[in-house]
Parts: C-alpha cells; sequence; structure tokens
C-alpha cells in the first residue's frame, strides 16, 4: 500500500531503508517507514501491524478512564488485537475489553464508540433494548458513528 489511514486521516507513506533499527514516524503529512535493506513485504506489514497496535493502546487509558466515570463501571483489563470480524469484545464476567488493531485507521470518534459499546456490556452484557437505550444515552450519535466505522 502507498497509503495508509491513521486515525481517520489519509497519509502517503514513504519506505525509507537503513541499516538502524526498525521506526514508524509520523511526520510532515506523511509515514516514515524505517526498514533494514531488504526487508521483505512481509514484514514491513508486520511492522505497521505492531505500530498501529501500538496507536490503540496508548489512546485507550485517557478513553477507558473518562467512560468508567461516566458509566460506573471498571474495565479490569484491555488487549488490542488482530480481530477479522469485529472492531471489539467484552468478557462482562472477567471485566476485560478487547478491542481491534485496525481501528487506528479510523476516526478517534470511532474508537470511542467501539470503547462505549464495549464497556457498556459490563452494564448489560445483551445488545437487547436496555443496551440501545444506554448507548442513546450516553453517544445520542452513536448509530451515525456505528455506519461510519463500517464503512470500509
Amino acid at each position: 500500500h502507498k497509503n495508509h489511514y491513521v486515525w481517520g486521516k489519509l497519509y502517503p507513506l514513504t519506505v525509507a531503508e537503513s541499516d538502524r533499527a526498525p521506526a514508524i514516524e509520523l511526520e510532515n503529512d506523511r509515514i516514515w517507514l524505517r526498514v533494514r535493506p531488504g526487508t521483505d513485504q512481509r514484514r514491513r506489514q508486520a511492522l505497521m501491524e505492531c505500530w498501529y497496535r501500538g496507536q490503540v493502546k496508548e489512546a485507550l487509558p485517557p478513553l477507558i478512564e473518562k467512560w468508567q466515570s461516566l458509566m460506573g463501571v471498571s474495565v479490569n483489563r484491555f488487549f488490542v488485537q488482530r480481530m477479522k470480524t469485529r472492531w471489539g469484545s467484552c468478557n462482562p464476567v472477567a471485566g476485560n475489553i478487547r478491542l481491534n488493531t485496525e481501528l487506528a485507521q479510523k476516526a478517534p470518534e470511532c474508537l470511542e464508540y467501539v470503547v462505549v459499546h464495549e464497556m457498556l456490556h459490563l452494564l448489560e452484557p445483551t445488545h437487547n433494548a436496555r443496551f440501545k437505550a444506554l448507548m442513546d444515552s450516553f453517544l445520542p450519535n452513536w448509530r451515525l458513528l456505528k455506519n461510519q466505522l463500517n464503512r470500509r
């Protein structure tokens, strides 16, 4: 890929080869992928995925903190991983939430929507009428965000 989304914004990717440890930086409106000479496509992709995962992991604590106090719930642990079919999941018994690495490509408000959605499962494990009513009260524009998120 020549262009990559980061938090909903499209950036051109520049690959720079040098004999230093691999690094990824957002700089001058582009993504710099710095790799050692001869780094194959699979390894480059793995580096990008790892970087995206770090972006989500960094963005989560303030969001979780904000919504824990608003909802009166407590997240025990959160995980960020590659997920094929979902943006997130929640284990209400363990108090854990799991979020998709690819959320770093979406607008920040989409990440917040998924965080609120998964944390709400700590109050209501199913997608019943109560769940939707709680979503409406906490995040009135959640349906718009859900649609935005699912536009590939």
